[in-house]
């Protein structure tokens, strides 16, 4: 089947309401031809619809959550897991701090607004914006958890609908707390006469007090206004009006009181190749109150005009509505609702809003599993077999077999100039009167983001000498790339270089050449040389007795799998990638000088390069299962019966090697580990030692057991 190059880079900024709807219309109908690119700081956007029902309890913080992960992977999409702090309509690139420009043909922003208060004294140090969602949210379940039942008070500056909501929502949650509302202007001026009497009654009969006021500075104590009156408060809330990102003032987009000014097609006014939407943004030609309800009703435009502009189509106008319903949260299950100065509230009607929303989020979080294609009639005996029943997995879940490959080694010979043959993690060749270790090693991309992926292949391959207790000195890159057209390949190869060379200079070593083609899809390959010093580690030498110690937990290739079906929960993956990025060279550096044998887990599981170890020593080993750290989300993801494609392979090998439970977190010692961390036994007593230091490099690592005697037994028990 032909492979459509990739022409056109269309990157959304942000992960607001309007871009998470496109995303989900994009992965139903993409275009061909289109690379997509998604950057948010977070790996999940709220719903801001259900904020109030989570601040009051009725919702769990994951319930008001779109998992970004999933909804990228979903669309075909690169997911760039940071804050935009610039763009360059000029150079057409987006800036994310610590990686490289990211190049764009079509932009578009929607970053939504915050109510930071950065003018106001005190308040960055002892306040919380209402928006973003994700700091108050986590402040004031804190705030909940330590104060309990017990009077507290608390400030919301800001008096508008969402400042009442929330008040409302915290007075139903904390039912005994003095809570002030300060507003400078009018209250509620946006609602109805009569919905907004009706509030302010609500208010009132809540105890919630309402306080007029020009707020000066913030305290650990409470809120001073510009008469001099104080406000005691243990919780300050930023809710007054909305602020658009500093950043945007330095882009050289045309700005409307700092939002981007957009026309009827959402296009920003001063440069067209850039869309704008959700409260960020500011129509010119139609201007309205900052609302989710208008960020939903932009998708399905923004959605037309971007294929438009990427293939040269017509584009459509988006034409607001004058007026919508406003539901509004009343602390407990009732809402309120003002359409046309006509206010309604009630139980029914906080129904009606739940209904709503939770519609909205399946939508969301729902994804559809797409079935896979039915096999051609007829087809060669073992095909299904072949296939299996999942997508080949990424990085080292797509290695062959430990079985396969120790059958198509045997017998191969090492040359003279090799002293340690295939057994080990490199080869070791004389070079005059040195030693030099040299390893090859590649993955296929487990990540669409080349930058991010060229780091985790660099660290994967690394892992090899570092395995050796040698010091990396030079890399080859092999690198295939997707079709792309030139200025494509010209914008990824720079990416990709950029992450190898970052993670190289910072083992202290550099990119000596490489090669380059095109393919069916990312692969990335390093072949790696090192210094090695007068005592080189390999898999053999431990000895009974030793502690085995490793330096990073296990379960990358379960969550990997899992992201590839679109179930696994997007803070999981993104918890996982600095580990997959972390240099493994300190811990080499600790670990060499006293280890008696070391390996880096990878492809075969912690079990199946244990073994290796174990074989190579004529030894066994036993595992404490309870003390083997592992990644967060992997061990629930394997009880629901998640695994990489590589795990029964894994398991398969150690057929009698072995005896450990039938767990979910056992199942996870057969895990295929991307650029994993190292495995070193070392002699007992060294251990509180090493883990003190390991931690103080920043590595979560741990004492997992014990190398015992070679008896009757499987060499490898886990307990």
């Amino acid at each position: 089947m032909q492979t459509l190059p990739q022409t056109r880079d269309l990157v959304l900024v942000g992960g607001g309401h309007a871009h998470a709807l496109v995303l989900l219309k994009w992965a139903m109908d993409p275009l061909p031809g289109a690379r997509l690119t998604v950057i948010d700081p977070n790996p999940t956007a709220p719903y801001t619809g259900m904020l109030p029902g989570h601040i009051a309890g009725h919702y769990a913080r994951a319930d008001l959550e779109m998992n970004l992960v999933a909804l990228a992977r979903n669309a075909g999409a690169r997911l760039v897991l940071g804050r935009a702090t610039g763009l360059d309509p000029v150079a057409r690139t987006v800036r994310v701090p610590g990686r490289p420009p990211i190049a764009y043909d079509i932009a578009s922003i929607d970053v939504g607004i915050t109510s930071n208060l950065p003018e106001l004294p005190g308040f960055m140090d002892y306040g919380i914006a209402a928006k973003p969602l994700g700091g108050y949210s986590e402040r004031w379940a804190r705030f909940v958890a330590d104060t309990g039942e017990t009077r507290a008070s608390i400030a919301i500056l800001g008096a508008g609908v969402g400042g009442v909501e929330l008040a409302l929502a915290m007075q139903h949650r904390m039912p005994k707390a003095a809570i002030t509302l300060i507003e400078r202007d009018r209250p509620l001026p946006h609602l109805g006469r009569a919905a907004r009497n009706l509030l302010l009654s609500r208010l009132d009969a809540c105890g919630i007090m309402l306080r007029p006021g020009n707020a000066v500075a913030v305290d650990a104590q409470g809120i001073t206004l510009a008469d001099g009156t104080r406000v005691p408060a243990d919780f300050v809330l930023g809710a007054a009006g909305s602020r658009p990102q500093d950043w945007l003032t330095e882009t050289g987009l045309h700005l409307t009181d700092g939002f981007v000014t957009v026309d009827p097609m959402l296009r920003s006014v001063s440069h067209p190749e850039v869309f704008a939407a959700g409260d960020c943004a500011h129509m010119r030609d139609s201007p309205r109150a900052k609302a989710g309800v208008y960020a939903v009703r932009q998708a399905p435009i923004l959605l037309h005009n971007f294929r438009a502009a990427l293939s040269g189509g017509a584009l459509r106008a988006y034409h607001p509505q004058r007026d919508y319903l406003k539901l509004i949260s009343l602390g407990g299950k009732q809402a309120l609702a003002d359409k046309w100065g006509l206010p309604l509230s009630g139980a029914w009607l906080w129904r009606i809003k739940d209904r709503i929303d939770r519609k909205f989020m399946r939508m969301c979080q729902t994804l559809p599993v797409m079935p896979a294609p039915a096999l051609p009639r007829p087809h060669a005996l073992g095909l299904a077999e072949a296939l299996g029943t999942k997508p080949m997995c990424g990085g080292c879940g797509a290695k062959v077999g430990p079985d396969a490959l120790r059958t198509a080694l045997q017998g191969l010979a090492a040359s003279d100039a090799v002293e340690l043959g295939a057994g080990d993690d490199a080869a070791v060749l004389a070079v005059g009167g040195a030693r030099q270790v040299i390893a090859t090693d590649h993955l296929r991309a487990v990540t669409d983001d080349p930058w991010l992926m060229a780091r985790i292949a660099t660290v994967h391959a690394l892992g090899d000498i570092w395995a050796m207790g040698a010091i990396p000195q030079a890399a080859l890159v092999q690198l295939i790339l997707p079709r792309l057209s030139e200025p494509l390949q010209t914008r990824t190869l720079a990416e990709i270089m950029a992450g190898v060379a970052e993670v190289l200079a910072t083992a202290g070593a550099s990119i000596a050449g490489g090669h380059t083609t095109q393919g069916a899809e990312l692969t990335i390959g390093l072949t790696v040389t090192g210094l090695a010093g007068p005592r080189v580690l390999t898999k053999g030498g431990a000895q009974p007795g030793d502690a085995l110690v490793l330096t990073k937990p296990i379960g990358s290739g379960t969550l990997l799998a899992a992201e590839m079906q679109k179930c696994a929960d997007g803070r999981d993956i993104a918890a996982l990638w600095p580990f997959l990025t972390q240099s493994q060279g300190a811990a080499s550096a600790i670990l060499s000088p006293v280890a008696t044998a070391m390996t880096d887990v990878t492809g075969f599981g912690l079990a199946g390069h244990l073994d290796e170890m174990l074989r190579a020593g004529t030894v066994g080993a036993e595992i404490d299962l309870a003390g083997v750290p592992v990644f967060p989300g992997a061990e629930a993801l394997a009880e629901a019966g998640v695994a990489s494609t590589i795990a029964p392979a894994n398991r398969a090998a150690l057929v009698g090697r072995i005896a450990a439970p039938r767990t979910p977190r056992a199942a996870l010692l057969f895990d295929p580990q991307t650029a994993g961390g190292l495995l070193a036994a070392v002699p007992a007593d060294t251990v509180p030692d090493l883990l003190a230091r390991l931690s103080r490099a920043g590595y979560r690592a741990a004492r997992i057991g014990t190398v015992s005697p070679l008896d009757s037994r499987p060499a490898l028990r886990v307990t």
